[in-house]
């Protein structure tokens, strides 16, 4: 469901609202009870509401292999680089 932004006329309050693109805008302000509200424009966002959506859902096959959380490659150039800067400060100590 789309998340619409407000804004009072009256006591210039701002606010999110989550409606149906088939609902009615809101007219009445909830923090002065004033009928003057506006619906502002602004980038269009969204929640995507139950189970199945996941990051991995649209990649490609060669995409999935990027952002995996057990990456060999990227742990081990890490692993190796941690090593290297300990062996220099030990080196630098004695």
């Amino acid at each position: 469901m789309p998340i619409y932004e407000y804004q009072c006329k009256s006591c210039g309050h701002e606010f999110e609202a989550i409606q149906k693109i088939t609902d009615a805008p809101l007219k009445e302000c909830p923090a002065c009870g004033v009928p003057e509200l506006n619906k502002l424009v602004s980038a269009a966002g969204f929640r995507l509401k139950g189970g199945g959506w996941y990051e991995t859902d649209f990649k490609t096959s060669k995409d999935k292999k990027k952002n995996l959380a057990g990456d060999s490659s990227e742990s081990k150039s890490e692993s190796s680089s941690k090593k290297e800067t300990q062996k220099s400060t030990a080196e630098t100590a004695s």
